[in-house]
C-alpha cells in the first residue's frame, strides 16, 4: 500500500446501484462487467483519454455495508456528450491509499482484496473508490490491477 493525492479526474460508463449485504454485489457487479463487455462499452465512450477501464464505488449511504453505486466507464477529457444510459462522475481531488494486486482476476483476485481492504484499520472517507484495469490487466491470469481507496 502507498499513499498518494490523485487529481480531480471524470469517468463516463454505466452504472448500478448495489450493497454488499446479501452478497447482492457479487450479483450486480458481474452482470454490469458482463454488460459493458458484450455491448462495447468502452467504444460507445466519447472523449476518452485512453483504454484503461475505472471501476467506481461511490455515493455511499454510509460504508461499504451499506448500498453504493458502482460505475464502469472510462476516464475522459470533458463529459460534453454523455451517451444515452451512461453517466458521468468527477471525482474530486482526495487522498488515496493505493494497492496494487496481482494474480488471476478469474479466481477472485479483486474481491480477495477488496476483503482484506473492508476488514483493515483504515480511515476511509467513502466518497469514490477506484480499480483501474490497465494494460497490465489484459492477460486475465497474470493481471495488475490497482484499488485506489479514498482516506481521511
Amino acid at each position: 500500500m502507498s499513499s498518494q493525492t490523485i487529481e480531480k479526474f471524470c469517468v463516463v460508463g454505466i452504472s448500478v446501484r448495489t450493497t454488499n449485504e446479501n452478497g447482492q454485489s457479487g450479483k450486480d457487479i458481474p452482470e454490469l462487467w458482463n454488460r459493458f463487455m458484450t455491448e462495447n462499452i468502452s467504444e460507445k465512450i466519447p472523449n476518452k483519454t485512453g483504454n484503461a477501464v475505472y471501476v467506481i464505488y461511490t455515493d455511499y449511504e454510509k460504508d461499504h455495508t451499506k448500498p453504493y453505486t458502482t460505475i464502469i466507464g472510462c476516464k475522459v477529457s470533458n463529459s460534453a456528450s454523455v451517451p444515452e444510459g451512461m453517466i458521468e462522475k468527477t471525482i474530486e481531488q482526495a487522498a488515496y491509499a493505493k494497492y496494487a494486486v496481482k494474480g488471476n482476476i478469474l479466481q477472485g483476485l479483486v474481491f480477495d482484496a477488496w476483503v482484506k481492504i473492508w476488514n483493515a484499520d483504515i480511515q476511509r472517507a467513502f466518497t469514490a473508490d477506484f480499480e483501474v484495469y490497465g494494460e497490465k490487466a489484459q492477460n486475465p491470469e497474470q493481471a495488475e490491477v490497482d484499488i485506489f481507496i479514498a482516506v481521511k
